[in-house]
């Protein structure tokens, strides 16, 4: 119940992202749009290419996890899935510091804010470090909590182990020694609690990320800029739908709880397209407010992204007995890290 009751407020504040652009809305002189190829119909026309395209490949991207770990060479235990982790963290990581810490930068160093604070101090690097240690108190309150739930809880004896001393008739004196499965058990345990906690936040960071894309493009009135991104975005959403729906898989939540996050993940950037589309007369992404909201929601976003590629895909996994034991496994996991991280890093130019 504790857990199903976690995940329905981590939905909450995910729902909340959502309603976000609606109060961004104010106007700004510092940015003047460009009246020729303001083509309305034609752009409205590729926002909804854009809501198909990104929807199917975010989609797609989260559910192949899912789709092939019955595969006996694609088990979390195989060489080929941890190769498939470390594309999905270099996807990641460049994710944050190519796509997002950049715009954190731009939206909170415009003009449009004026000198004084904005200009004398770097708010978005320090909303990202910020957000990091944030990151890193939430996964460690949270694991600790789930820790001590765990030896409280009153463990099984084991057969095997079992002693029963009877010093009198009445059977009294019993001695019972733990098995050594104890251990694993709780390890298990703590390891499945901590994969459930990095997906959520991991998920939350994406959400955030992922609602600023799409009323960015929503908003648009240019049928130029848009055009280019519905294929950019396309991949953007499935390369980071593989990772987060990686993690997910081992995790191993309820079937309800994994179709919830699906669902969020493949819906978000769509739906923030079409609130983008619904006040394009009244949003202008130049405005202090705009700005403002998008640059803390980068930044946090950025954060978040950073922090879980490298602590917890790239640290635990490099840093396992598997992996150290075997350096063509390290070399294929770097080459595969750099290749996921260079695709991602190639998609910054459109």
């Amino acid at each position: 119940m504790k857990h199903q009751s976690c995940s329905w407020k981590f939905f909450a504040v995910s729902c909340l992202t959502l309603l976000l652009p609606v109060l961004v809305s104010s106007k700004c002189t510092g940015k003047a749009h460009d009246g020729h190829d303001q083509d309305t119909s034609e752009a409205l026309k590729y926002k909804l290419i854009a809501i198909s395209s990104i929807l199917f490949a975010s989609a797609l991207g989260i559910c192949l996890p899912f789709l092939v770990k019955n595969l006996s060479y694609l088990h979390p235990d195989r060489e080929a899935f941890l190769l498939i982790k470390a594309f999905a963290a270099g996807v990641i990581l460049a994710t944050g510091f190519i796509h997002i810490l950049p715009d954190a930068f731009e939206s909170l160093t415009s003009p449009c804010l004026g000198q004084n604070p904005w200009q004398k101090f770097p708010f978005a690097g320090f909303v990202a470090m910020l957000s990091a240690i944030g990151t890193l108190m939430m996964e460690s309150f949270a694991t600790g909590y789930h820790k001590r739930l765990e030896l409280r809880k009153p463990q099984p004896v084991s057969g095997d182990h079992e002693e029963n001393r009877d010093e009198d008739d009445n059977g009294g004196g019993g001695v019972h020694v733990r098995g050594p499965d104890f251990a694993l058990k709780r390890t298990n345990s703590s390891d499945l609690n901590r994969h459930r906690i990095v997906s959520q936040v991991l998920e939350l960071g994406v959400l955030v990320h992922s609602v600023i894309i799409g009323l960015s493009l929503g908003a648009s009135k240019s049928s130029k800029t848009i055009k280019p991104l519905v294929a950019a975005l396309s991949f953007h959403q499935f390369f980071e739908g593989v990772g987060l729906g990686g993690c997910i898989s081992q995790a191993k939540f309820k079937l309800r709880a994994k179709v919830i996050m699906i669902l969020f993940f493949s819906l978000t950037t769509p739906t923030g397209i079409a609130i983008g589309i619904l006040i394009s007369r009244s949003y202008n992404e130049a405005s202090p407010v705009a700005l403002i909201v998008q640059g803390i929601l980068n930044s946090a976003s950025a954060g978040i992204l950073i922090y879980m590629a490298l602590v917890d895909l790239l640290a635990a996994d490099f840093m396992n007995s598997n992996m150290l034991c075997s350096f063509w496994l390290q070399l294929g996991a770097y080459l595969t890290l750099f290749l996921g991280a260079f695709s991602m890093s190639l998609l910054a130019i459109w």
